[in-house]
């Protein structure tokens, strides 16, 4: 097979509705052969119902979530105040806005999920490279928020049982029952997911205000407990707004970064489900920046609060609520822990790996299955090493992360909306020998701009806890730019090698 696609392309056999979106003509065969299956395929325009209200409920359960509350308090354990970690939450997020929506357009226009939208530049398999990186990451985050839900099991069981169930011998570490809280909290999620994405959107759309109600309820009580709000707002930065505070910031920012680069990868996974563009634009315009901002700033008053009661500040939120003597009050905060996570973990973690999985081979794995794969890779990957302290969380996993699926994200969007000007081919995206073929299914540039903009976003990191050291000393000043410098990089060398791609197949 040649780098260039076949002289002779049939048409392919879709339509273009008046709103702008795209599906296989309902009066043709749908694509089938390796590289396609019921999940995979388009969904079609009459089954794209999602509104500007599902996909903000979708992003304020996401948002609202015990990982995202971490994230705040963790940036006031490493020394910000409040001004300084809600500023560099707010400003990720408005950044990554960006690719979000730019990666989420596919979605609704042909209804194809993310690892089918990546065979547009990777190839109809080289789209497996993005695909699993995705997944894999996605299963790190599924362990971590399962972690997290079995921590609020153990609590909320340890508070009604008393000192046998948290006082229980320990194994690897823990007590036998945090692994036990952890296996139930396990198995609760992995039934959801079996139930399909109508109960997912529906959990979403009322589990969205009982987490946020849980905040509020959780800062009146630090509040309360501290005397007022003034001790909330009072606690200093350790850092200042000098060179302390910008040479900590960089790295925070690219981390907040890569907490959602993941879902700017994979959005369309649940973009396509959108009624139209301007319900996915809307919904994620309104619902991730203003809940994330508010969310961290719940976050940091009251981490704030626990380090003016405590004398240190208590970043996890399930072990500020545990050393409440209420047990309604407890109950009440362990419930909303739960809600939040199991919100987060089965939209975020678990829906798209399970998509990612199914592509690698779509006649073998279903979404049910690929879900299954995740959740068991997921306790794999030790999640509970992944969360141990807010040092590593920030800046080792998710600097790690944001960098490395940055790289992908601009590949996706220069091909998608510089290279194609925002079109596609259906049929070809499932096809042998289509215009996504290019070279025995893989287009290689592709590949070399991920592992150029990889390389160079995260070859200079600090690997620690993970390993000890750098990879690549030399690069260590990009690392703090890791995701910006992902993103750009493999954008421009992605554009590059296209270009002369085509102007090669002009002049032959």
């Amino acid at each position: 097979m040649t780098d260039t696609a076949p002289t002779a392309i049939p048409p392919s056999a879709q339509v273009t509705r008046p709103d702008g979106r795209v599906e296989i003509d309902p009066g043709a065969p749908l694509p089938g052969g390796p590289y396609a299956n019921a999940d995979l395929l388009p969904v079609p325009v009459a089954k794209r119902t999602w509104t500007t209200y599902n996909f903000s409920a979708l992003w304020v359960g996401m948002a609202h979530n015990t990982a995202s509350w971490t994230l705040a308090s963790g940036l006031i354990a490493v020394g910000m105040d409040w001004k300084q970690a809600v500023f560099t939450i707010a400003l990720a997020n408005l950044i990554v806005l960006v690719p979000m929506l730019l990666t989420g357009h596919a979605g609704p226009k042909y209804g194809i999920p993310f690892p089918v939208f990546a065979r547009a530049s990777f190839g109809v398999r080289g789209a497996n490279l993005p695909a699993v990186v995705r997944a894999l990451v996605a299963c790190g985050w599924f362990g971590i928020q399962t972690w997290i839900g079995g921590e609020a099991i153990y609590f909320l069981a340890g508070k009604l049982i008393g000192d046998s169930w948290t006082n229980a011998s320990h194994v690897g570490g823990h007590a036998w029952t945090m692994w036990l809280s952890f296996a139930i909290f396990w198995a609760i999620q992995v039934a959801v997911i079996y139930r399909g994405m109508e109960t997912i959107r529906r959990f979403e759309n009322w589990a969205a205000p009982f987490v946020l109600v849980g905040a509020f309820v959780m800062l009146w009580w630090m509040s309360s407990k501290a005397g007022g709000l003034g001790p909330l707002f009072d606690q200093p930065s350790e850092l200042g707004w000098g060179a302390d505070f910008w040479k900590l910031f960089a790295p925070a920012l690219m981390g907040m970064i890569g907490f959602w680069s993941t879902l700017s990868l994979n959005i369309p996974d649940f973009t396509r489900y959108g009624r139209s563009q301007k319900a996915q634009t809307r919904g994620q315009a309104l619902g991730l920046p203003t809940t994330m901002t508010l969310f961290a700033f719940l976050s940091v008053l009251v981490t704030s609060g626990s380090q003016a009661v405590y004398g240190r500040p208590v970043w996890d939120p399930v072990q500020l609520a545990a050393k409440t003597d209420n047990v309604a009050g407890l109950l009440y905060a362990l419930v909303t822990v739960l809600v939040a996570t199991l919100s987060v973990n089965i939209a975020a973690n678990m829906v798209s790996p399970a998509f990612d999985f199914s592509n690698v081979a779509p006649r073998r794995i279903s979404f049910r299955t690929g879900a299954l794969i995740t959740a068991v890779l997921a306790v794999v990957m030790c999640p509970w090493k992944l969360y141990s302290d807010p040092q590593g969380y920030i800046f080792t996993w998710l600097g790690l992360v944001g960098g490395l699926l940055g790289t992908v994200a601009g590949i996706l969007i220069a091909d998608y909306w510089i290279l194609r000007r925002s079109h596609l081919e259906l049929a070809d995206l499932y096809r042998t020998g289509g215009r996504y073929w290019y070279a025995g299914g893989w287009n290689w540039r592709a590949v070399v701009a991920f592992v150029v903009g990889g390389v160079l976003a995260i070859g200079g990191a600090d690997f620690h806890p993970l390993i000890d050291g750098r990879p690549i000393p030399a690069l260590k000043s990009l690392a703090d730019y890791g995701w910006a410098v992902g993103l750009g990089t493999s954008l421009a060398l992605y554009l590059l090698l296209m270009l002369s791609r085509n102007r090669e197949r002009v002049t032959a």
